[in-house]
């Protein structure tokens, strides 16, 4: 039976709905086609270049950290990670490329094992490789290398908490926080070819921006003094029992911090001389004299009664160590008189001995460039008690730093000026050219130099006859100060037989060229700062006299105390045997001539020059260095006699090349 009209017609119908929904879909589908090569083209072509080009950062090289002269404290080094994919490692190539890799990287056995398994995905190979690996290394497939850069101390821990450190690729502490800008550089950017699964293709990156290498920081540090320093430093801290301490060595004249030494628990890498105030005691007794003398209140020949040591004062006894009847004022500061200090210190108003302490740089932060300064303390007249005037006097009721104590001694010894400290010498950019240069400042006058010369000679005789005699320093002039003082318990109070030993000086007298500080917390035993701490700066001294390059002007240093009679030891003989203990011997051979009058000369043949000398120096003898090497003999030879302030040549170097 045929189909009817009807049905033909709803047929036809169908498949004419069909074809032009058919049509329609074809049309859409081209439309949306169009749309996307047409109009959505870039960006879809930018989201495939992304799903196989990844954008990384390159870091720049940090700038490297100098000494003075040039030697590095801090610089940066690269190094690669290697990385293996066994699986990609194709069966014809993985012996070549795992030989090549063992012969360039020089590895183990079993690390090579490792490379061949297939078994594993990744193999991270132990270790760090300096960057000649990466051109024989970096096309190969399987093989990826990943650029790091650490920062290397050639010299350990030496000043480590005056560099500072780097963590996650930024400054912490020291001058690698404080100087983070000029060392960081400008990182540059690279892009990484991906395959399919996202992982890198070897050799296919491609370096966009490069790098910008950070400046080089040129400090005033000088390395060896610094080295010398922390020996000297941890040798006393070794033999007195010390928790710690801290030892600075300066130029008075340019405020340079040539050296800046702390130690706390056995660790250097603190940096306590410039974030932990103490109480200086009796080393902040030339400041109070400095004040009366500069407001005409008392000459250094004016008397004060001491009360043979002893003096209630505002409920208050003040104790002096040894007792004295009337004394003057220059022999209460040689002497180190707690009673007569205070008790001239009462011509004071509170105005006046407030304002020359603030003069000297106490209360406030030096400025110096690195982070973690504490200003100290030193309250206005308005905060003080009945008692803080004597208290203020004798160096309590005040906390101070050790760098601040450093920069006002400085201004003691360059004339009565106030220096800002200098531990930047110079900045330089990536080409070694320098942008920066540090020149001295003078951060106030203080005292006119009328009254610093009328103190060095006091200062001087606290070394020579008072209680600094062990920082005497043979034939050289050392004007300086002790001081003890009560440590702090963590619960508040003083702590019981915790005391505080510091000792400052600076040499030669008549021209200061460095100051040297000195402070031990807590030392065991004898705690006196002219018992524990003078002797660590007449140790460092000899040291900085017996170095090759020390930044200073030997004639000068060389300039010989007062050449009049002395009822007391010759300097050296009183502290050659105390220090000897330390040494290795030197020889003194019999002479072979009739007695006469001196000293004999020792035999040092043998020693380290430092050792000679300083064994010479002991004898109250001056010193010649002809060069390096191991010292041969000297001229005059062992057991000639000399006087103290001759010169002998220290012969050095290899025998015949004289």
């Amino acid at each position: 039976m045929s189909p009817s009209p009807r049905t033909l017609v709803r047929h036809r119908t169908r498949r004419r709905v069909l074809l032009g929904a058919w049509l329609l879909a074809g049309l859409v589908l081209l439309a949306r086609a169009g749309v996307v090569q047409v109009l959505q083209g870039p960006h879809w072509e930018a989201v495939a270049l992304a799903q196989h080009r990844k954008p990384l950062e390159v870091p720049a090289p940090r700038g490297n950290i100098l000494d003075r002269n040039g030697n590095p404290m801090v610089a940066s080094f690269e190094r690669y990670r290697v990385e293996v994919a066994p699986r990609e490692l194709t069966p014809g190539s993985r012996d070549s490329v795992v030989a090549l890799l063992a012969s360039e990287l020089d590895l183990s056995p079993r690390t090579v094992g490792s490379l061949r398994d297939t078994a594993r995905k990744w193999v991270t190979v132990p270790g760090r490789y300096p960057p000649h690996v990466r051109e024989p290394l970096q096309n190969l497939r399987g093989v990826y290398l990943t650029r790091e850069l650490n920062r290397f101390y050639p010299h350990e821990s030496l000043a480590r908490g005056v560099l500072g450190s780097v963590i996650d690729r930024r400054g912490r502490g020291g001058i690698e926080e404080g100087f983070e800008d000029h060392l960081q550089g400008r990182a540059g950017r690279e892009v990484q070819a991906r395959d399919s699964e996202g992982r890198p293709i070897p050799g296919q990156s491609y370096l966009v921006q490069p790098p910008v290498a950070g400046g080089d920081v040129v400090l005033t540090l000088d390395r060896d003094l610094q080295e010398i320093g922390r020996e000297a430093l941890r040798a006393a801290v070794d033999r007195t029992g010390a928790r710690g301490g801290d030892l600075l060595i300066s130029n008075p004249t340019t405020g340079e911090i040539l050296a800046m030494v702390s130690l706390r628990d056995g660790s250097p890498a603190g940096l306590t001389g410039i974030t932990t105030p103490y109480e200086p005691g009796s080393t902040l007794k030339p400041f109070t004299v400095a004040g009366l003398l500069k407001h005409g209140l008392a000459s250094l020949a004016d008397s004060v009664e001491t009360e043979e040591g002893r003096w209630r004062v505002e409920g208050r006894t003040l104790v002096d160590v040894h007792a004295h009847g009337t004394i003057t004022l220059a022999d209460a500061l040689r002497v180190s008189s707690n009673v007569g200090i205070a008790r001239m210190a009462r011509a004071l108003a509170p105005g006046q001995q407030y304002q020359i302490l603030r003069d000297f740089g106490f209360g406030s932060p030096t400025g110096i460039p690195i982070p973690g300064e504490a200003p100290g303390t030193l309250r206005r007249p308005g905060e003080w008690s009945a008692q803080s005037p004597a208290s203020l006097a004798i160096g309590y009721e005040i906390s101070v730093t050790p760098l601040q104590m450093v920069m006002a001694y400085g201004a003691l010894a360059n004339g009565g000026k106030l220096m800002e400290p200098r531990l930047v010498r110079e900045m330089r950019d990536p080409s070694g050219r320098v942008i920066h240069r540090a020149e001295p400042r003078v951060v106030r006058r203080v005292i006119p130099s009328s009254i610093t010369r009328k103190l060095a000679p006091v200062l001087r005789e606290v070394v020579e006859d008072g209680t600094g005699t062990q920082a005497q320093l043979a034939t050289f002039a050392v004007a300086g100060k002790s001081g003890t003082s009560r440590a702090y318990a963590t619960n508040g109070g003083y702590a019981a037989g915790g005391y505080y030993a510091s000792f400052v000086c600076f040499f030669p007298v008549d021209d200061p060229q460095l100051v040297v500080y000195v402070k031990l917390e807590r030392p065991e035993g004898a705690y006196y700062g002219g018992a524990t701490a003078a002797p660590v700066t007449r140790a460092t001294m000899e040291a900085i006299l017996a170095a090759r390059q020390a930044p200073i002007d030997r004639e000068a240093v060389a300039s010989p105390i007062r050449q009049q009679p002395r009822t007391s030891p010759l300097p050296g003989a009183q502290f050659a045997s105390t220090f000897s203990s330390s040494l290795p011997p030197a020889r003194t051979p019999r002479a072979q001539h009739p007695p006469e009058t001196g000293a004999p000369v020792p035999d040092v043949s043998g020693l380290p020059p430092r050792l000679a000398v300083r064994h010479l120096h002991a004898q109250g003898l001056r010193v010649l260095l002809t060069g390096p090497g191991p010292v041969n003999g000297t001229r005059p030879p062992p057991g000639a006699r000399l006087t103290p302030g001759d010169t002998v040549v220290v012969v050095t170097g290899r025998l015949g090349h004289d």
